[in-house]
């Protein structure tokens, strides 16, 4: 039996179209009985979700479904917004979705959470976590996160998958606009100065010939060296103001004295650049031909970003013609990341996080 996926598009919300997308994947795979199940439904269903968590169930025959609502949804088919619509990837008997080790601090745990059970009381216990936010187009209202059939009341799950060699990455598209400054002065989120100048000045003088984008097109890039920022390994900041009064710069995350930071923006040719590199090194890493993919996309990045066409879904149906893929536009992202020399994860906006997995 192979992995394999199916994609249903419906006007309603209806246990049928998770029925269907389960269908359409075990025709696919040739099979009456699949080991797991990993559904994805629109955001229509997730106040709700239950009976069609019951379809997908009695039409894989089993009861190991895991999975999430968001806003909109894709396979190697198509992608969907706007729209109730179910996506299912199916697994053999003996690829199955496990509970993590208390202890294994190098199992890869595909992460599932709504926005308000995002914290650090789960995310930083062992484990290399990637996966994403439920959500819808707004951040607010219902989020439904499932596990077993059934729904999380702790809003996220996780699970490791057996039977399986993976690896997962970041790809978070930005133009770096200038070298690496150490941070010189903070006050909490506020960044005051770098080398010993404003902030905002620092700002202002990189953005220059950029000074019609919008604010949340421009990020903060850190790391612990400037020559991690050089390589590409750094950390995301988003930027929530500007502070004309001292010359701060406000961000969505403390930084601390020492660090390195540049100023750089969204871009598409970036992006896709970036994902095809991840893409490229993540198959090395593997040493092998993927048999399916996970992505794990921004709602900010998806359609809307490249102007009505997801090209993240065809770079990587191109590179990979005939792959399952599976996966989902949500408020955040989450990936693996190196804090102080450990393995963890962070939660990371506008990037795309994609796994690559064999079963071989």
């Amino acid at each position: 039996m192979t992995v394999a996926t199916g994609l249903s598009i419906g006007h309603e919300a209806t246990p049928e179209l998770a029925s269907q997308a389960v269908t359409q994947a075990m025709e696919r795979a040739n099979v009456k009985v699949a080991g797991s199940v990993l559904l994805i439904l629109t955001s229509e269903f997730a106040r709700d979700p239950a009976p069609a968590l019951r379809a997908a169930a009695k039409t894989a025959n089993c009861t190991q479904v895991i999975g999430c609502s968001a806003t909109g949804l894709f396979t190697e088919d198509d992608w969907v917004l706007d729209a109730p619509a179910a996506a299912a990837m199916i697994f053999p008997g003996d690829t199955t979705f496990e509970q993590p080790s208390p202890v294994d601090a190098k199992q890869l745990l595909l992460t599932l959470a709504a926005p308000n059970a995002i914290n650090t009381t789960w995310m930083t216990t062992p484990g290399i976590r990637f996966g994403g936010v439920s959500g819808d187009a707004t951040g607010q209202g219902p989020f439904s996160v499932w596990q077993h059939g059934k729904g999380v009341a702790l809003g996220h799950c996780e699970a490791a998958l057996h039977g399986v060699r993976g690896a997962v990455a970041a790809a978070h598209g930005l133009r770096v606009l200038n070298m690496p400054k150490v941070v010189t002065q903070l006050g909490g989120h506020d960044l005051q100065q770098l080398d010993g100048k404003e902030a905002l000045s620092s700002l202002h003088l990189a953005r220059e010939g950029y000074e019609s984008l919008p604010m949340h097109y421009i990020m903060a890039v850190f790391a612990d060296s400037a020559e991690a920022i050089s390589e590409g390994n750094y950390q995301i900041a988003p930027l929530v103001s500007g502070n004309e009064e001292d010359l701060s710069v406000t961000l969505a995350k403390q930084l601390r004295a020492g660090q390195f930071l540049s100023w750089a923006i969204r871009d598409k040719e970036a992006a896709l650049a970036d994902l095809q590199l991840t893409a490229i090194n993540l198959e090395i890493k593997l040493a092998a031909r993927p048999d399916f993919a996970m992505l794990f996309s921004c709602l900010g990045r998806g359609p809307y970003f490249y102007g009505g066409i997801d090209r993240d879904l065809t770079l990587l149906t191109t590179k990979f013609p005939g792959m399952p893929i599976i996966g989902f536009y949500g408020n955040g992202e989450i990936a693996p990341a190196v804090h102080d020399h450990q393995i963890g994860c962070e939660l990371l906006e506008y990037s795309a996080v994609l796994g690559l997995f064999s079963r071989g």
